[in-house]
């Protein structure tokens, strides 16, 4: 009987003395385990063995890493057409820019082509004749003159007494009739109604026919001095304006 008793105050007085620690003994190993709880909540619990690299701190650098690679070969993809944009500009440039006018640049401009002014009219002596000039010098000027400007000498012999060259004088004066003979003639009147032996010697020479003169005598004469038409062979025209003026008309050219 005594020994069935002392065991269960045994027991009891075992466990009485294993939960009734010192306090001053239990306080340190609370204070450890709260430690190890505040580490476990700032690291995070790990599933992995110590061995493995943590997956929450690998994580973001392996990220940055496959994020830079692609950036990496997009520029070095990118750098070619950079390299070549300013070749593909200079091209466009030179396609696009304007190429000099070799006829510009390589030869003169063209000249314009020269104009000759139509010459002066000739002058036309008034009506009458000159008894007192020299006809001689007169007619080598009208010729001379002639060669020049490519126009034809009228010798007009007549006298300042005759009527039929009054009426000559007075078509010849006329705008028209006057016009014609400036463009086309030289005209030299030359004086035969007086005593004047060198002048009836220039009227045989230019209308060598001889016989009665019937004035006025109008000879057309060439550059070259060679007689073309004498009225006094061929006959006077009409001394009108219409008879003049076709008979100049048709001697001009």
């Amino acid at each position: 009987m005594t020994s069935r008793i002392l065991r269960p105050v045994r027991a009891g007085h075992t466990a009485r003395s294993r939960s009734a620690a010192p306090l001053g003994t239990r306080l340190p190993l609370v204070a450890a385990a709260v430690f190890a709880a505040g580490l476990c909540a700032a690291c995070g619990p790990s599933s992995e063995s110590a061995g493995s690299a943590s997956p929450t701190t690998a994580g973001p650098t392996a990220q940055a890493l496959a994020a830079a690679a692609p950036s990496d070969s997009a520029s070095t993809e990118a750098s070619p057409s950079a390299s070549a944009s300013p070749s593909a500009s200079a091209t466009a440039q030179a396609s696009t820019s304007p190429t000099p006018s070799r006829t510009r640049s390589g030869s003169a401009a063209p000249k314009p082509a020269r104009t000759s002014a139509a010459p002066a009219p000739a002058r036309v002596p008034g009506p009458g004749y000159d008894s007192s000039a020299d006809a001689q010098k007169q007619i080598d000027a009208a010729l001379a003159a002639a060669k020049a400007d490519g126009r034809t000498v009228l010798l007009d012999f007549g006298a300042n007494w005759c009527g039929n060259c009054k009426a000559a004088d007075k078509v010849f004066a006329q705008p028209q009739t006057a016009a014609i003979l400036g463009a086309s003639y030289h005209l030299v009147k030359i004086d035969i109604g007086g005593n004047s032996s060198a002048n009836s010697a220039l009227l045989r020479k230019y209308s060598p026919s001889g016989g009665t003169y019937t004035m006025p005598v109008l000879v057309v004469v060439n550059s070259s001095g060679k007689v073309r038409t004498d009225t006094h062979a061929t006959g006077n025209p009409s001394l009108t304006a219409d008879g003049i003026n076709a008979f100049l008309r048709k001697w001009a050219s």
